[in-house]
């Protein structure tokens, strides 16, 4: 019997999260489960799901005074019977409606459980999250893991020329939101020590006009490249001659499996979620947070033996295809969802 899920996704236009949602739901619909998804209004994500054959309904998810949403969720699930509820973020966990089928609800951070009190199953995408879901007092038989997956990109490498980048050009790839907590000001800093380099930043968020106005002090404005959010990263990751995470707040690190998916060498700053994937000096290299000059150092070395640069693009391939790939993850993924439901 097919089992049905309802995903409740509160989450805005662009982050980790929900690029993983954008991820997720395509490839359980392959593996036979029938969805609703429930996403915050947003004309891009509804038309790239529906794309796909997946049922979208799209909801305001407002505040504390948005009696609508949760009406509305309610007749949703009403109409659609789920076994299984998945909510996203704690506005999701909140708003969902806690039955038909059973709440649960996805972290990929360490948050407030004060907010998912309604839920019967959280689910942390990395083991150290899902120990602190049982440290504040969450019932160790009901918190699971489950990791994020990623996928290779399909297309070639991006021309250097697209972004007036010379061939010859060391060249460094950073991705994510323009946010204080992934650190691409220490990453700037960082590159005041590698003349030759160029930076590659795709991103958006908060943090973009400080961190132009950085580059400009620190001299390296003429080699950063300010790409914007993208959406299919994957030809910038094969482009680049290494990877960088320098977040210095990262419960997980997306970015950094999609680099292995994508074959590039990583260099990540030892924030929570990158140093439990990477495994220094072979997966990848480690540096201590906020440090620019060993950051800068890391970069050095991957940039300087492009050798050694493709053994750890192999390795993390390799580390990819075993514990974060589709084939892997979403079996975990179908286990889970039918014990959660009863069906197991």
């Amino acid at each position: 019997m097919t089992l049905r899920l309802l995903q409740v996704m509160a989450g805005g236009p662009m982050g980790g999260a929900e690029a993983f949602f954008e991820r997720l739901a395509p490839a359980l619909a392959r593996a036979g489960v029938e969805q609703h998804l429930a996403i915050r209004q947003d004309a891009r994500r509804a038309g790239l799901l529906q794309g796909q054959g997946l049922a979208v309904s799209e909801h305001r998810f407002g505040g504390l005074f948005d009696f609508a949403t949760p009406r509305a969720l309610r007749r949703v699930a009403d109409s659609f019977r789920p076994d299984l509820t998945l909510a996203w973020m704690s506005r999701g966990a909140r708003m969902a409606p806690p039955s038909p089928g059973v709440l649960a609800a996805r972290l990929g951070g360490y948050y407030n459980l004060k907010y998912y009190k309604r839920c019967r199953h959280l689910i942390g995408n990395t083991e150290d999250i899902t120990a602190y879901l049982v440290r504040e007092g969450w019932p160790a038989d009901r918190a699971h893991y489950l990791p994020n997956f990623a996928a290779p990109g399909a297309a070639g490498p991006e021309p250097r020329a697209v972004h007036a980048t010379a061939e010859d050009a060391p060249l460094i790839l950073a991705a994510g939101r323009l946010h204080r907590n992934k650190g691409f000001d220490v990453l700037l800093r960082a590159l005041a020590d590698l003349p030759d380099a160029v930076l590659w930043l795709a991103g958006a968020g908060p943090e973009e006009v400080a961190l132009r106005r950085l580059a400009d002090e620190l001299g390296v404005a003429p080699r950063v490249r300010w790409l914007g959010w993208c959406d299919d990263p994957g030809p910038l990751y094969r482009a680049c001659d290494v990877f960088c995470c320098p977040s210095r707040h990262e419960p997980l690190g997306n970015v950094v499996i999609e680099a292995w998916a994508n074959q590039a060498a990583v260099v990540a700053a030892d924030a929570a979620g990158p140093a439990a994937l990477v495994a220094d000096g072979d997966t990848g290299l480690l540096v201590p947070m906020e440090d620019a000059p060993a950051l800068a150092r890391g970069l050095a070395e991957v940039l300087a033996d492009r050798a050694a640069a493709r053994q750890l693009a192999a390795a993390g391939y390799a580390a990819f295809r075993a514990g974060y790939s589709e084939e892997a993850v979403i079996p975990r993924y179908l286990a889970l969802f039918d014990r959660l439901a009863g069906r197991a």
